[in-house]
């Protein structure tokens, strides 16, 4: 074997080690790039292409139905289409591009287009570009076929009456959470529970299939005490009587006295939920549970209360209001004319603020307090509503020199509608304190907690409320309340005109009022109570006797006769009759 032949030999078995460590080598590095792949970062791997090929987005449940007393739908989900888009990854330019063509056609806002890039920016993989589309305008955009764009159903919410009761029924926005009122209040069985559906996309992220991998749950249906005609009828006699006086605005309250079921609730100015969100935030508030204000001579029922309650004045007594003020701590308080020798029931029945104070100075202190308490003022209602104001009661060692006198006619004390109307119910029940209710039943779910049978606090004596009936009958009949008379039908109430405070004054205005009224009817077995409150009304007559109490009578005589019930009382006011088909419940 010659050299030659055995350097070649050398050669080849160095070329093949060398080939054999590269292959090895290449081996190895193939080895090490599966390990990574399929190893160390198999778990990032796959969920990127996961969310590449599929995407898991909720479904949102039915939302329950509200119904009034009568069956009636005052809110309902009905289907409806959302427009989404799918991230693709790609710079913000090229993924808004889609949204650009899409714009015109569902007329996105400026504000649309910049929430859709900030999600984009922040990494949002599904992003809803217009929800609750009516279904024409969805299948337009779907036949665009453009990348990343579907479309899918979800509920809207509708609200057949309009602008009927939506401070009480409150809205739902589009992420389908309930926005004030009963929406709101009772979101957790009316909103039910989402599910999850699987969405599965090809290559140019257009969804093919879709899957349903957590069925989603149905909310609750919920039946108010509400009568949408009452409710109707309050509405529209309330906004008659704002505008007729120029008010700020107004509310009215109507239940019935022995259920403690509200029957209407109304505040002007309203809204209406199915062009959700109002112009004005002030729109949504319900004046009825949430303002506070000093209730003036409608309060003075609390003060005969404890009165009569105590034994400290007896119907006989007679008080000197022929002065038409009184004495007090900083400064005289004053009647609005002379009324001259007054019986205790003709205090209240006139309205006598120099009355008032002498009743409210031989109870005293405590004893009107103790009856404040009582009648429960200080203390939510426990109305089932969001947002109920406690009122304001001051303890009895924050009281001035002044505060006897000016608690005794109303001032200085601060209350809601609701309040008010639950004390004259408290009158109208014989003395027991029956707490209003707006949520009659809930339909729907499993565990329907059945309402047990209640026991009701006696604020006062069943003799003390018949004396008193008695009293606010007259105040109606002979006294502030005469314009509150329905024809045909026994009422008992009280008027009240109030002073606003002026922070700007540091004391209480001479030309901004609060008038208002309270009653119930008939007044031997009664149907309806209701509370009307006008803030500010800017007429020269501004009393609650002249403003208030005229919106009471068309109200209840409207309603009384949607109810059926036949007339009491003859022309002479003697009784006929005294059936209805409402059962009084106490």
């Amino acid at each position: 074997m010659n050299i030659a032949h055995v350097q070649y030999q050398k050669k080849i078995r160095k070329r093949t080690r060398l080939l054999t460590l590269v292959l090895a080598l290449w081996i190895f590095g193939i080895f090490l790039r599966l390990l990574q792949l399929q190893v160390i970062s198999h778990a990032r791997l796959s969920a990127q292409v996961i969310d590449q090929n599929q995407a898991k987005i909720d479904i949102f449940p039915q939302r329950g139905t509200i119904y009034d007393r009568k069956g009636n739908i005052l809110a309902q989900s009905l289907p409806a289409q959302t427009i989404y888009y799918r991230a693709s990854g790609e710079p913000l330019d090229l993924q808004m591009k889609p949204i650009q063509k899409i714009a015109p056609l569902l007329e996105l806002s400026p504000k649309d287009i910049e929430r859709i890039k900030t999600a984009l920016q922040n990494g949002s993989n599904i992003i809803p570009v217009k929800r609750k589309l009516e279904f024409e305008t969805a299948e337009n955009v779907k036949k665009l076929g453009l990348a990343g764009i579907f479309a899918r159903e979800e509920n809207k919410r509708v609200y057949p009456q309009g602008p009927l009761a939506s401070q009480v029924l409150g809205s739902v926005g589009l992420e389908h959470k309930g926005q004030g009122g009963i929406e709101y209040k009772h979101d957790s069985i009316l909103g039910g529970k989402k599910g999850k559906q699987l969405i599965l996309l090809d290559v140019h992220r257009r969804p093919y299939h879709f899957e349903t991998i957590e069925v989603p749950q149905r909310g609750g249906d919920l039946v108010l005490t509400i009568d949408r005609t009452i409710q109707y009828i309050a509405e529209k006699e309330l906004e008659r009587a704002v505008l007729e006086h120029g008010a700020n605005w107004g509310t009215v309250i109507i239940t019935h006295p022995a259920t403690g079921e509200i029957l209407a609730m109304a505040s002007w100015p309203t809204f209406d939920p199915n062009a959700y969100p109002p112009e004005s935030k002030e729109a949504e508030r319900s004046r009825a549970i949430n303002h506070l204000f000093d209730p003036g001579s409608m309060f003075k029922i609390v003060t005969a209360s404890a009165a009569l309650e105590s034994g400290r004045v007896s119907l006989t007594e007679s008080f000197d209001c022929s002065q038409a003020e009184i004495e007090t701590a900083g400064s005289p308080i004053r009647d609005h004319k002379n009324l001259g020798i007054l019986t205790f029931p003709g205090v209240f029945i006139h309205s006598s603020n120099v009355g008032t104070i002498q009743v409210g100075r031989r109870v005293g202190p405590d004893i009107l307090y103790r009856t404040i308490k009582a009648f429960r003022f200080g203390e939510k209602t426990g109305i089932e509503l969001p947002a109920e104001a406690p009122g304001k009661v001051r303890p009895l060692t924050d009281w001035s020199r002044r505060s006897l006198d000016s608690v005794s006619i109303g001032y200085e004390i601060s209350v809601t509608a609701l309040q008010i109307v639950q004390a004259m119910n408290v009158i109208a029940n014989r003395g027991f304190l029956v707490p209003p209710r707006i949520l009659k039943d809930i339909l729907g779910l499993p565990a329907n907690p059945k309402r047990e049978a209640q026991e009701f606090d006696q604020a006062i004596s069943g003799e003390t409320a018949r004396r008193l009936i008695s009293i606010l009958e007259k105040a109606v009949l002979e006294g502030t309340g005469q314009a509150a008379l329905v024809n045909g039908y026994s009422v008992a109430g009280k008027t009240g005109t109030t002073q606003k405070y002026d922070p700007e004054l540091k004391s209480y205005s001479p030309s901004k009022h609060i008038a208002s009224f309270v009653g119930f009817v008939p007044v031997e077995n009664p149907i309806l109570s209701m509370i009307v409150v006008l803030d500010e009304p800017k007429t020269d007559n501004y009393y609650g006797g002249q403003v208030a109490a005229p919106v009471f009578r068309e109200i209840a005589r409207r309603v009384l006769r949607y109810l059926n019930v036949p007339p009491q009382l003859g022309p002479e006011r003697k009784i006929i009759a005294a059936n209805s088909g409402w059962k009084n419940e106490r």
